[in-house]
Parts: C-alpha cells; structure tokens; sequence
C-alpha cells in the first residue's frame, strides 16, 4: 500500500493519498492546499484515483476537493451530516460500516461524531485507520460544545477506535502518524478515560466561565490542550488558550 501525506504549514492539517499499488488504484482524503506532492506521486507511480473523500467539514480539511474532484472526474464523498455544513455539494454520501473500493482497497467508513456530528474515520484494509480530529498521536480533538458532544467524542476513541487492533496505524488529521497501541499505552486523554491514571482536579476558568480542570494535556503543535468539567457537570475538551489557571 502507498501512503502519503503532506502537511499544511500553518495549520498542520494533513491530506492524504492512499493507493493499493504503483500504476493501481487510489484515493484522495481531504483537501489542505498543499497538494501538489501528490499530484505529482500520483503522475510517477501512474495511480488511478477513484474517489476523493472527506473525513470531516473543517475548513483545513476541504481545501479545494472541488477542484481535486474535476481534476480527476470522480465522486467526491462525506457523510451526510458533514455534507450538510458544506457550501457546496458531494456526490455520494457514505455511512458509518460503509465500505468503498478503490481496486485492491477495502476502505470501511467509521463514525467517530464528537469533534463534528459527522466526522468519520476511515479504516483501510484493516491495516491503516485514517482518525482525522477525533485522535491525534499524543492527544485528541477538542469538543466544540459540551454535554452530548463531549460524551460521543470520548465514545468514539474509547468505543470506535481503541477497539481496533493494537498494531492498526493511525494517520490524524494533523502531524504525525502513531498506532492505536501506542495510543492506549501513553495518550494521556486515553489513559486517563479508561482509568489507568486519575485526575488531578484543579479550578480553572474556561473563557471566563468557572470550571474544574481533570486534564492539561499536550496539543500537537506543541501547546495544550484540556479535559474540563462545568458547574452544570458538563464537560468539555477545549485547546489550552481558552483556559485559565488559578
């Protein structure tokens, strides 16, 4: 299988071409900007792409697949929630246990909500699971809200995710590729929510609102990110920026 990736050097969002094979078949995942390292692997190793897919509707992550779509006459996919939020259309909506084949790649789509309600993962030939924003080598997404949210985003990295087998890859929306074993044994956020390490509840404020902060954890362009908790008991994953320590 043919991996690669380029990095967007602002926002360190990743995109992504996965192809089964050198003059095979393959896809494109998400849009940065940056893509031209892989326009240029996909003409020296001769690839067919099929698809062009998005895990999620973020602005770092859609960046000209309208243009990628045109450029090589295939359907662009999302789920239909995140094809809901966009400002323009897709031409095929795929679900959670969905599966797309680009020649010798299974592709299985995973719903991982939290960060955004349909935000997906991919898992290819259950070997490589492309996690997005929901996890992060060394962290995780943040929550846009909180109660619901929180709850179906932390779900869908104890549920989803670290359910997969140890040695499956990950490739995060951003920076770095990791293992989901590696992940169970040291992200902080994932150590702490299956209990193998306890909060250290601390007061805080989270934009001026009164808060108790259970984690302060790092980010993946080297600042923080929070795990919180609300008067109400809602809590929250927000990027360390937003919080403010006593």
């Amino acid at each position: 299988m043919i991996i690669d990736r380029t990095e967007h050097s602002n926002w360190l969002s990743n995109a992504y071409l996965v192809a089964d094979r050198a003059g095979g078949s393959g896809v494109l995942m998400d849009g940065n900007g940056e893509i031209d390292p892989l326009l240029r692997r996909i003409d020296a190793d001769d690839i067919t792409i099929t698809h062009v897919l998005l895990t999620h509707e973020d602005v770092d992550h859609v960046v000209d697949v309208e243009g990628l779509r045109e450029r090589f006459s295939v359907p662009l996919v999302a789920s239909s929630l995140s094809a809901a939020q966009l400002d323009f259309d897709v031409d095929e909506t795929i679900e959670d246990g969905d599966t797309i084949r680009s020649g010798e790649l299974a592709i299985r789509a995973i719903a991982t909500p939290g960060h955004s309600p349909g935000h997906l993962a991919f898992l290819i030939n259950d070997t490589d699971c492309f996690t997005a924003d929901c996890l992060f080598k060394g962290t995780v997404g943040g929550t846009r809200g909180r109660g619901e949210i929180f709850d179906r985003h932390k779900a869908s990295v104890m549920e989803r995710l670290m359910t997969l087998p140890p040695e499956t890859r990950i490739h995060p929306g951003h920076c770095e590729p990791s293992t989901i074993g590696d992940e169970y044994e040291t992200n902080p956020f994932v150590r702490a929510w299956r209990q193998a390490d306890s909060p250290s509840p601390e007061p805080c404020k989270v934009r001026g609102e009164d808060a108790t902060l259970l984690l302060w954890g790092p980010d993946y362009d080297g600042t923080h990110k929070a795990w919180v908790r609300f008067a109400s008991g809602e809590e929250a994953v927000v990027g360390g920026s937003q919080v403010e320590r006593s």
